[in-house]
């Protein structure tokens, strides 16, 4: 036990080699995590006959499927970074009662969830954009889906205490694993099978019940650090505040993600309502669903690199080494700068060559090619945005960094939505130009702030004390 305590303590050696041994593995495993939903949606695509409305209809349930895991962030991403400050303090109890506590949460948010999208899910569904046709598909995915609620909130928040204790290789593999048993079920289930959309939703369900076994038997056996034990699976109030206090940002993040996905479909199938009838408007809402995957793809590199430095932040941070904070922030902003420049320009590049991913019908090429175009133009401010938030989180700053998820989400893009397409004449594409306003504005506000505060805070002598109080 000491000697793997020993090996993750990250105030001893290279900056960029810790981040990076961590970075690279979650890096891979944030790409695989994106094929459980972006493999559906590629498959789905191509159903012959039906394969736009149905990639429509899951556009549709992304709102629903980004408020799950929202809750699933709110648990394991106000958890984590809990137990790296405390791992660095030393204070191992009290990292495995923050888990234990996350653990008990997850599961009670899983079946308060599961029954309210139950009870509503075609209001719902009609809310965000839907339409006869295209609601058809989407509550056939989300029926099964939604069963499988609790595992998936397992695998997805509980995967990065395993991360957190230095152990990035098992939390890639957990993904691997849910992702290479998606990729194989899919064309099983919606081809073979011929079970189209509920083939898709039911191959994510067993691969997340895989995924979330494979994460409970690694923080129950001997190699953990910190383990799961019955004495801390209990709901600890103050605990739970804690945790849910740091991981709002999280939160805030997909549930931001969610507001402006409905808001972004209600409009898109209204402004292509009014321009050619409901036809022209699923198609704009088929443009965004594949949009927004597209962006899944794109930002794991950098969640990766962020979530991989998190650790190293708070474990420097609990141990007062703050010049090697510092030097953790600079690390990542420029690393998350490199992949964002490189990301986008592949987009603006080849916009075709990513929807033809996800389907090949003509008239969503062309509208697909414009759109994305206007959408991603000033998608490279968001390295700004992810490593300022990311450090707020780190370092245990959760109102900064709930605030800035606001600003970018709320406070910009869905006022935007609703201005732009009337203001500026651009109907439907205006939906669309409210995200690089956003990501350009709210990427320079996060990231100087936080070098007005957090970097002028870190320029404090170094602890000697090897982090004890």
């Amino acid at each position: 036990m000491e000697a793997s305590q020993q090996k993750n303590d990250f105030t001893q050696g290279s900056i960029a080699k810790n981040i990076l041994s961590l970075a690279i593995p979650m890096t891979i495993a944030q790409l695989t995590n994106v094929l459980y939903n972006v493999v559906d949606r590629a498959y789905i695509g191509h159903i012959e006959g039906i394969g736009r409305d149905a990639l429509t209809g899951i556009g549709l349930a992304m709102p629903i499927i980004s408020i799950v895991t929202a809750f699933t962030n709110l648990c394991g991403m106000g958890g984590a970074p809990l137990c790296s400050i405390a791992r660095g303090r030393g204070d191992r109890e009290g990292a495995q009662k923050v888990m234990g506590n996350a653990f008990v949460l997850l599961l009670v948010l899983g079946v308060v969830l599961m029954a309210v999208f139950y009870s509503f899910l075609d209001p719902i569904l009609y809310l965000v954009g839907g339409s006869y046709t295209t609601v058809f598909y989407a509550r056939q995915y989300l029926l099964i889906y939604l069963a499988g609620t609790i595992p998936v909130m397992i695998a997805l928040g509980l995967n990065p205490f395993i991360n957190s204790q230095g152990f990035g290789r098992t939390g890639m593999m957990t993904v691997l694993l849910g992702a290479v048993m998606n990729l194989v079920l899919d064309p099983i289930f919606i081809f073979a099978l011929h079970m189209d959309v509920a083939g898709a939703a039911l191959a994510t369900v067993l691969s997340q019940i895989c995924s979330a076994a494979w994460v409970l038997r690694f923080l129950t056996g001997q190699k953990a650090i910190l383990r799961l034990e019955r004495r801390y699976i209990r709901l600890h109030l103050p605990t739970v505040g804690r945790i849910t206090a740091l991981g709002l940002s999280g939160f805030t993040f997909s549930i931001t993600n969610s507001l402006v996905q409905g808001s972004g479909n209600a409009l898109l199938q209204y402004y292509g309502t009014l321009e050619g009838g409901t036809v022209l408007g699923d198609l704009y809402v088929s443009a965004m669903t594949v949009i927004s995957s597209v962006r899944e793809i794109i930002y794991q590199p950098i969640q990766g690199l962020t979530q991989g430095a998190q650790p190293v932040l708070g474990y420097n941070y609990g141990a007062g080494r703050y010049s090697r904070v510092r030097q953790c922030i600079r690390f990542m902003t420029l690393a998350s700068l490199i992949c964002n420049v490189v990301m986008w320009a592949l987009v603006m590049a080849w916009p075709e060559m990513w929807i033809l991913l996800f389907n090949n019908d003509l008239a969503l090429q062309e509208i697909g090619a414009v759109t994305m175009r206007i959408y991603f133009c000033a998608y490279f401010f968001m390295s700004f945005q992810s490593a300022g938030q990311y450090t707020f989180v780190a370092l245990g700053q959760a109102k900064k960094a709930v605030f800035f998820s606001l600003l970018r989400k709320v406070i910009l893009v869905v006022p935007l939505m609703y201005l732009l397409p009337g203001l500026t004449g651009l109907g439907a594409y205006g939906v669309f130009a409210a995200e690089p306003i956003s990501d350009m504005v709210g990427g320079l506000i996060c990231y100087t702030t936080m070098l007005l505060t957090v970097w002028r805070q870190l320029r404090q002598p170094d602890r000697l004390d090897g982090g004890q109080a």
